[in-house]
């Protein structure tokens, strides 16, 4: 096993080979963090991924935000498809090579069909949600309810500083800056997708109320206490390349 470097972070920034299948726009995205015992995350990874650590540190996220413009390559969008709200529960993960990306516990959506090709296509585990979202000025109020749960995870978030690049090497930037995700097929294989867009500017930021139900429904270890960190990021126009097989099950 080979551990991520410096250069492997800067280089999933490059843009893959190849033409993407999809085109996204992400805006008004939170980044709410906090610091779990990595041995209670480790063993709900699939063979073949490793916790990516900060200093030692693993973290599991909840992030909500805007799903805009969502389409196929080549085709425009479609009021009333191509427009919804996301939130996903992540930790961050790199394969034996040293890779470093996303692991995705879960993401809540509002979209039936958006869920439904996600789960097929990337191998994702989309949910059903009801989902609103209001926005007032820089603040955003956001709703998540999970179908068959009773409660409702509430944010209401917005930037508090002037947005910039994250430098290389900080906790802002091992965070945000993940431009590969791993999903897993339901006969085990490992896949590996990969999106490509200009770097965050992301600001600190304040969120008030926040909530950990996501991570909750997904059955996690308890998390305790405020966020660690919290970052706000306006927008990224998104190219999104088909997934690759990593691993195929053994018979």
């Amino acid at each position: 096993m080979r551990l991520p470097s410096t250069s492997d972070r800067l280089a999933t920034r490059e843009r893959p080979t190849g033409h993407p299948v999809m085109k996204q726009r992400w805006s008004r995205i939170l980044f709410l963090h906090w610091q779990v015992d990595p041995a209670l995350l480790q063993v709900l990874l699939p063979p073949g991924l490793h916790l990516d650590l900060h200093e030692g540190k693993a973290w599991l996220g909840i992030v909500p935000f805007y799903m805009e413009r969502i389409r196929p390559v080549y085709l425009p969008p479609v009021p009333g498809v191509s427009w919804f709200l996301e939130l996903n529960v992540r930790t961050y993960v790199h394969d034996d090579a040293g890779v470093p990306g996303v692991w995705f516990f879960s993401l809540d959506c509002n979209q039936p069909l958006a869920v439904e090709l996600a789960r097929r296509a990337f191998h994702l585990p989309y949910q059903h949600a009801r989902m609103s979202c209001r926005s007032l000025g820089s603040v955003t109020e956001y709703d998540c309810r999970r179908r068959s749960m009773d409660a409702t995870a509430r944010y209401r978030y917005g930037p508090v500083g002037p947005a910039s690049e994250a430098a290389p090497g900080t906790l802002e930037f091992f965070l945000a800056e993940r431009y590969v995700l791993y999903s897993s097929g339901a006969d085990g294989s490992l896949h590996e997708g990969r999106v490509h867009h200009a770097p965050y500017r992301v600001a600190p930021a304040h969120c008030d109320p926040w909530s950990t139900l996501p991570a909750m429904w997904n059955g996690l270890p308890t998390i305790e206490g405020p966020p660690r960190s919290v970052l706000w990021a306006g927008q990224v126009d998104v190219d999104v390349f088909a997934l690759k097989k990593l691993r195929t099950p053994v018979s």
